[in-house]
């Protein structure tokens, strides 16, 4: 276990004597996904504003990899390198007449070449998939397209660790999905992610860590069935209950549903049910799930495998693999959650085909395998690279 961010009885008040923070101790591990819940004047912002030097704390330190921080020029613009934060609002982050401009500004302050510049800007917007954007003004694109310049200004300073306030608000459902995937990617890449979100829903099922705020101090932390299985705890927080944990508590209230934490999610709640009715027995044949690399294909493999097996759910997982399905013409059914509901499709007997790229891929099998082992399914995945099959059974 890597220690990456840490603070040390961290306080915090602003100009007119409000507390923000009061002696807060919190070490976070290198390459998690942390979630920061709490009611509005918790502290979170104000924490994360914390974590890359935007402000300095009344008491306490913020330590990166071990250092405490320091606050000249030099120090600072070398921990927002390594420490990249995304606001809320894009557009107080997006101030430039053009795209490119904008993405480029990071590494641009950071005294990169020219040509480095250049090159990390591609990345970057390729990586959000805005490629082809780079004249367009900021503040022409759709919410969901600012958010991703905003992300693409962080990476293109290669970051260690990103954070951001709020990641989903003022997104359609559609793009918060997206851009939750798209951290994921990043976090699969080794990046850690740290969020502050008042959607309970979200946190649950994306976090590794959730870390409970209220009235500036830290009142608890654990993953997010140890957090929302407070049930009294969340209600006090003034807090709802996500969704799967709200319908599991009603479950075991009328006994219908056992056990001594709530499931993850859909997937797991419903093997809670089908174990209490059947004693967790599968009946009849499972369906398949075809996995494409879109980074081995193109569009016309792509159409050869669907036209091969027409009868199944596609689901598009990452940027690029959205993009292909696109040029594809291709129409997706899943483009969140894709691998538990690709599970409870075969779990029915229905085949599907999972379209993503890079470390998604592994991701993905590795997924499945577990769910194969824990659950005892026997699930069969094809994973096509287009250069050679390879079919795994997942026992």
């Amino acid at each position: 276990m890597t220690i990456i961010l840490e603070t040390r009885d961290l306080s915090y008040s602003y100009g007119d004597g409000t507390k923000a923070l009061e002696g807060v101790s919190i070490s976070l591990e290198e390459g998690k996904k942390v979630a920061l819940v709490g009611p509005n004047g918790a502290g979170k912002s104000t924490l994360m504003l914390m974590f890359n030097g935007i402000l300095r704390p009344s008491r306490g330190d913020v330590l990166f990899r071990g250092q405490p921080l320091r606050y000249d020029a030099a120090s600072l613009r070398s921990i927002r390198r390594a420490v990249g934060m995304v606001f809320q609002n894009s557009d107080d982050q997006l101030f430039a007449p053009t795209v490119y401009q904008d993405v480029a500004f990071g590494p641009s302050n950071l005294g990169y070449p020219a040509e480095k510049v250049k090159r990390y800007v591609g990345f970057a917007l390729q990586y959000v998939g805005l490629s082809g954007y780079e004249r367009r003004p900021p503040h022409h694109l759709s919410g969901g397209e600012k958010k991703r310049v905003a992300i693409a200004g962080i990476l293109a300073m290669e970051p260690e660790v990103m954070i951001l306030d709020e990641p989903t608000s003022n997104l359609d459902p559609a793009s918060s999905e997206e851009i939750m995937e798209m951290l994921d990617e990043l976090n699969l890449g080794g990046k850690t992610l740290i969020i502050s979100t008042h959607d309970v829903d979200l946190a649950y099922r994306w976090a590794d860590e959730v870390i409970l705020m209220k009235e500036g101090g830290v009142v608890r932390r654990g993953t997010g069935q140890e957090v929302f299985g407070d049930v009294e705890l969340i209600r006090d927080a003034r807090l709802k209950l996500p969704i799967v944990v709200d319908l599991y508590c009603e479950l075991v209230g009328r006994g219908i549903a056992g056990g001594s934490k709530p499931p993850k999610n859909v997937l797991e709640l419903c093997d809670l049910l089908q174990s209490r009715g059947e004693g967790r027995a599968f009946v009849g044949a499972f369906g398949k799930i075809y996995i494409c690399n879109v980074d081995e294909a193109d569009w016309k493999h792509i159409r050869g495998l669907i036209e091969k097996n027409p009868a199944v759910f596609k689901g598009a997982m990452g940027t690029s693999a959205k993009v292909m399905a696109e040029k594809c013409g291709i129409s997706i059914d899943f483009t969140y959650g894709v691998i538990d509901k690709c599970i409870l499709k075969a779990l029915i007997g229905k085949n599907s085909l999972i379209m993503t790229s890079g470390g998604m891929v592994d991701h993905a099998l590795q997924r499945i395998k577990d769910y194969g082992q824990e659950s005892g399914a026997r699930i069969e995945v094809i994973r096509h690279s287009f250069f050679c099959d390879n079919t795994e059974i997942l026992k």
